[in-house]
Protein backbone atom coordinates (compact mmCIF):
# COMPACT_ATOMS: atom_id res chain seq x y z
CA UNK A 1 0.00 0.00 0.00
CA UNK A 2 1.09 3.58 -0.77
CA UNK A 3 0.95 6.13 2.08
CA UNK A 4 -0.12 9.53 0.18
CA UNK A 5 0.32 12.53 1.91
CA UNK A 6 -2.75 14.35 3.05
CA UNK A 7 -4.42 15.11 0.00
CA UNK A 8 -5.57 18.56 0.43
CA UNK A 9 -2.02 19.49 -0.28
CA UNK A 10 -0.60 19.87 -3.67
CA UNK A 11 2.29 17.42 -3.00
CA UNK A 12 -1.09 15.15 -1.99
CA UNK A 13 -2.58 15.83 -5.06
CA UNK A 14 1.13 15.10 -6.56
CA UNK A 15 1.44 11.78 -5.55
CA UNK A 16 -2.02 10.59 -6.19
CA UNK A 17 -1.50 11.69 -9.41
CA UNK A 18 1.41 9.42 -9.96
CA UNK A 19 0.51 6.69 -8.30
CA UNK A 20 -2.80 6.23 -9.99
CA UNK A 21 -0.75 6.32 -13.68
CA UNK A 22 1.75 3.81 -12.76
CA UNK A 23 -1.34 1.41 -11.42
CA UNK A 24 -2.52 1.95 -14.82
CA UNK A 25 0.33 1.38 -16.63
CA UNK A 26 1.39 -1.87 -14.18
CA UNK A 27 -2.83 -3.63 -14.35
CA UNK A 28 -2.95 -2.76 -18.54
CA UNK A 29 0.72 -3.47 -19.00
CA UNK A 30 0.89 -0.20 -20.66
CA UNK A 31 4.20 1.90 -21.68
CA UNK A 32 4.47 4.33 -18.24
CA UNK A 33 5.55 6.72 -21.14
CA UNK A 34 1.56 6.99 -22.18
CA UNK A 35 0.05 6.78 -18.45
CA UNK A 36 2.46 9.55 -17.59
CA UNK A 37 0.79 11.94 -20.41
CA UNK A 38 -2.67 10.94 -19.41
CA UNK A 39 -4.99 14.10 -18.99
CA UNK A 40 -8.32 14.76 -17.31
CA UNK A 41 -10.41 14.33 -20.54
CA UNK A 42 -7.91 11.55 -21.75
CA UNK A 43 -10.75 8.50 -22.19
CA UNK A 44 -10.06 5.19 -20.55
CA UNK A 45 -13.07 2.61 -20.40
CA UNK A 46 -14.35 2.34 -24.31
CA UNK A 47 -11.09 4.21 -25.11
CA UNK A 48 -7.88 2.50 -24.32
CA UNK A 49 -8.53 -1.63 -25.93
CA UNK A 50 -6.92 -2.83 -23.09
CA UNK A 51 -9.27 -1.63 -20.56
CA UNK A 52 -12.22 -4.03 -20.93
CA UNK A 53 -14.63 -4.82 -18.33
CA UNK A 54 -12.17 -8.06 -17.03
CA UNK A 55 -9.46 -5.51 -16.76
CA UNK A 56 -11.90 -2.76 -14.57
CA UNK A 57 -11.89 -5.75 -11.62
CA UNK A 58 -8.13 -5.59 -11.85
CA UNK A 59 -7.76 -2.42 -11.91
CA UNK A 60 -10.21 -1.57 -8.58
CA UNK A 61 -8.66 -4.27 -7.06
CA UNK A 62 -5.36 -3.08 -7.40
CA UNK A 63 -6.71 0.99 -6.57
CA UNK A 64 -7.44 -0.83 -3.44
CA UNK A 65 -4.61 -2.43 -2.31
CA UNK A 66 -2.05 0.53 -3.26
CA UNK A 67 -4.36 3.20 -1.93
CA UNK A 68 -5.71 1.14 0.65
CA UNK A 69 -9.50 2.41 0.06
CA UNK A 70 -12.79 0.17 0.04
CA UNK A 71 -14.63 -0.05 -3.40
CA UNK A 72 -18.13 -1.18 -3.05
CA UNK A 73 -19.81 -2.06 -5.97
CA UNK A 74 -22.16 0.88 -5.63
CA UNK A 75 -19.54 2.96 -6.07
CA UNK A 76 -18.58 1.63 -9.76
CA UNK A 77 -20.30 3.03 -12.70
CA UNK A 78 -19.65 4.04 -16.20
CA UNK A 79 -18.19 7.72 -15.37
CA UNK A 80 -15.94 6.61 -12.57
CA UNK A 81 -14.35 4.81 -15.78
CA UNK A 82 -14.76 7.17 -18.13
CA UNK A 83 -11.76 9.30 -18.62
CA UNK A 84 -9.09 9.72 -16.70
CA UNK A 85 -10.04 12.75 -14.38
CA UNK A 86 -13.15 10.92 -13.59
CA UNK A 87 -11.18 8.15 -12.03
CA UNK A 88 -8.71 10.70 -10.37
CA UNK A 89 -11.87 12.29 -8.64
CA UNK A 90 -13.08 9.24 -7.48
CA UNK A 91 -9.43 7.83 -6.33
CA UNK A 92 -9.89 11.50 -4.53
CA UNK A 93 -12.77 11.29 -2.73
CA UNK A 94 -12.19 7.73 -1.32
CA UNK A 95 -9.08 9.11 0.30
CA UNK A 96 -10.60 12.61 1.55
CA UNK A 97 -11.00 11.96 5.60
CA UNK A 98 -14.41 14.14 5.26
Amino acid sequence: MTTIPNIDSAAGEAALDSELKALIADVLGLDPAQAAAFGPESGLFGHLPELDSMAVAGLLTEMEDRLGIVIEDDDVDGEMLETYGGLLAFARAKLDPR
